[in-house]
């Protein structure tokens, strides 16, 4: 009777464990079974892990030896534009950065000029009141300007002329004439010379130096540029770099070596390598400083003693930036030296443009150069007929918009 019970117990309990069981399974989600299948799936057929793909290196396309095909751009009503019709415009000619320079002087007191001249009104008084006042404002100077209103003043009365629109032309000649450099100005770049280009720290002359000897060496003639500025820290490595840029020989010393000696090594090599230029970099003296001024001619006595065959040349470089300054730097300097040219900077970055011709009319001292920019080929040769031209916003001849 207990072996019935027990069998009987036995056989209730394991219904009870097969209908958990059963319940369990059917509990397991979807997720599990995909779980399950797949890791059972990778375990039978395991997945080799493929090799990792070096990137293959960059191919050198030799354009000089194989043909391209022409890039092409398509814009509006289906029309497609050939890579050498998408080109960026050419560049632009001296003339037209000088003009571009030239655009805040321009607008300064060119402008205000051009509204005194398009009155149809007869030339009395008071034209000539508003047209000296606009002169001085634009930094012409008041020597300068009396000097133009008196030329003015002579030609209404002999040339008859009868209103203020007609006197725009004559203005402009007699700018022109004031500032005309003359047949001899640049001499020096076609005779073995030593170039002295002073000017006080600040002004670009560093930089007008670098830029010059690349004007120069772009004629085919041989330049030395003279590191004689030992008072500057880094004046040296400043102008040994632009020595690199221009692709020039520099003689350097030490800073605050004597700038003398410095000339004279500079000398001794370019009479050793028959350099056409020599470009002597000076210190930046301040006109209110003898000692500085001294130097300055002590160096001068080492030319005519070293190099006395040499032509002399002695650039002042002026910041056009600094109007009326600019002008008593000229003063000063030419007091102790003998200026035969200027180096007009930073024309495109004022509004005193019109100090070049107070600087030209007043001091008699031709601008030679003119900077309107900070590229190397920024610096050129000054033309009085370009820069007028420029400045009134007249048209340019063929010749004046060429590189």
């Amino acid at each position: 009777m207990f072996e019935f019970f027990k069998k009987k117990k036995k056989e209730v309990a394991e219904e009870i464990a097969e209908e958990t069981l059963q319940d369990k399974e059917d509990t397991v989600t979807e997720e599990d079974t995909e779980v399950t299948e797949k890791t059972v799936a990778e375990y039978d057929n395991p997945v080799m892990e493929e090799p990792v793909e070096e990137p293959e290196p960059e191919k050198v396309i030799d354009t000089a030896s194989e043909e391209s095909e022409p890039v092409t751009e398509e814009v509006n009503d289906g029309e497609v534009l050939t890579e050498a019709e998408t080109e960026p415009a050419p560049k632009k000619g001296w003339f037209a950065r000088l003009k571009e320079g030239l655009t805040k002087t321009r607008d300064n007191f060119v402008a205000g000029m051009d509204s005194l001249f398009s009155n149809e009104d007869k030339i009395d008084d008071d034209f000539y009141d508003e047209l000296e006042e606009t002169l001085i404002l634009g930094d012409i100077g008041v020597h300068t300007t009396d000097t133009i209103i008196e030329k003015l003043k002579d030609a209404v009365k002999h040339e008859h002329i009868k209103k203020c629109s007609d006197c725009r032309e004559f203005l402009i000649k007699t700018i022109k004439e004031e500032m005309a450099t003359g047949e001899t100005a640049y001499e020096f770049e076609n005779k073995q010379s030593v170039v002295f280009v002073i000017g006080v720290n600040g002004v670009g002359k560093t930089t007008s130096i670098g830029k010059l000897a690349s004007h120069l060496k772009s004629q085919g003639k041989r330049v030395i540029l003279a590191a004689a500025d030992t008072f500057r820290a880094a004046a040296g490595s400043q102008l040994e770099e632009w020595s690199h840029r221009a692709g020039v020989e520099m003689i350097g010393g030490v800073e605050g070596q004597d700038p003398s000696s410095v000339l004279y090594d500079a000398v001794s090599a370019a009479k050793a390598r028959n350099a056409d230029v020599l470009l002597v970099d000076t210190a930046g003296r301040l006109h209110n400083k003898k000692n500085l001024m001294e130097e300055l001619k002590k160096m001068n006595r080492i030319i005519d003693k070293a190099f006395p065959d040499a032509h002399r040349e002695n650039l002042i470089v002026l910041d056009a930036s600094t109007g009326q300054n600019a002008m008593m730097q000229a003063k000063e300097f030419g007091e102790v030296a003998d200026l035969t040219g200027i180096i007009l900077t930073k024309m495109d970055g004022t509004a005193k443009g019109g100090i070049a011709i107070a600087i030209s009319s007043e001091l008699k001292i031709p601008v030679k150069y003119i900077g309107v920019g900070e590229k190397i080929e920024d610096l050129q040769k000054f033309d009085a007929d370009s820069f007028v031209d420029a400045l009134f916003d007249v048209a340019p001849s063929e010749d004046e918009d060429k590189e």
